[in-house]
């Protein structure tokens, strides 16, 4: 039995504040903390399941966030950026269930630090409909034959993955009170219905199910300046529907995920380059 990890910071117990998820603030080293025992005790309660292998992707930002000397010995761990798949990195037909831990509201809806793979982004669609990383990453998951057996994080998110996938736990260890503010489950009681839910997911992963694959899939993605979208514009495939939204339409979650990366990329540049030129006037 291989269980697939996939962990971010915002939807860590404990979490709200810009302070916290951005490698430099005062909170960072803190919830650096919180992130790696959340982990441990999702990757706990898989091996007490019945797990044989576990392995960590680590979701978040720089995708170098955990205490490596602190992670339960018997996981191994995937960090660091750019890579192909973004938060589903090292995802193989090879697993049997895939856990995310540590998820958040997506961009476009009310919630805590929502947003979709970028704070960059002012709004992130498939076909239409707001997405979230989790549904992203969920519909890899199933090109791959592995459903989603445990999602924790804020209520919004886990709201989201028990409409949109078949079988899932959740653990909802915080209740948004605002973008940057929430009504939080302790940590220690957190991590403990998390080993509780793990095990259970493990055990029970027979009623799980594959998240449906739609034949379509147009990823649009908006930004906070226009010169995001000239960027993007300059990639094949991609239109212009507005002067700071971008849309292309994909044929497999491969290139879905490797449109994010790309967008997230040159997002980037684009902020950085209006920054310089504010700073030059």
């Amino acid at each position: 039995m291989k269980v697939y990890i996939s962990v971010d910071m915002e939807g860590i117990s404990g979490v709200a504040t810009y302070d916290q998820i951005i490698r430099g603030g005062s909170g960072y080293p803190r919830a650096q903390a919180l992130m790696t025992a959340e982990t441990n005790a999702a990757v706990e309660g898989a091996f007490e399941g019945g797990a044989t292998e576990v392995l960590v992707n680590d979701s978040h930002g720089t995708m170098n966030n955990l205490l490596h000397e602190d992670l339960d010995p018997r996981a191994r761990v995937i960090f660091g950026t750019p890579t192909a798949f973004c938060m589903a990195e090292g995802l193989t037909s090879d697993f049997d269930v895939a856990f995310y831990i540590g998820y958040h509201a997506p961009a476009g809806v009310e919630g805590l630090l929502a947003h979709s793979f970028s704070g960059l982004f002012t709004s992130f669609k498939l076909n239409g409909e707001i997405a979230s990383e989790a549904s992203i990453n969920a519909l890899f998951a199933a090109t791959r034959g592995v459903p989603v057996g445990l999602v924790t994080g804020d209520d919004v998110i886990c709201d989201i993955a028990e409409r949109e996938f078949p079988g899932v736990l959740t653990v909802p260890v915080k209740v948004a009170h605002g973008f940057q503010a929430a009504n939080s489950l302790s940590p220690t009681f957190a991590r403990a219905a998390i080993r509780k839910s793990a095990r259970a997911a493990v055990q029970g992963v027979e009623k799980t199910r594959l998240l449906p694959v739609p034949d379509r899939l147009r990823l649009e993605i908006g930004f906070q300046n226009p010169l995001a979208a000239e960027l993007l514009e300059a990639v094949p495939g991609v239109s212009r529907v507005s002067n700071m939204v971008i849309a292309r339409e994909v044929e497999t979650t491969e290139d879905l995920l490797g449109m994010v990366g790309t967008t997230y990329e040159l997002a980037a540049v684009a902020a950085k380059t209006m920054f310089l030129r504010e700073s030059l006037r």
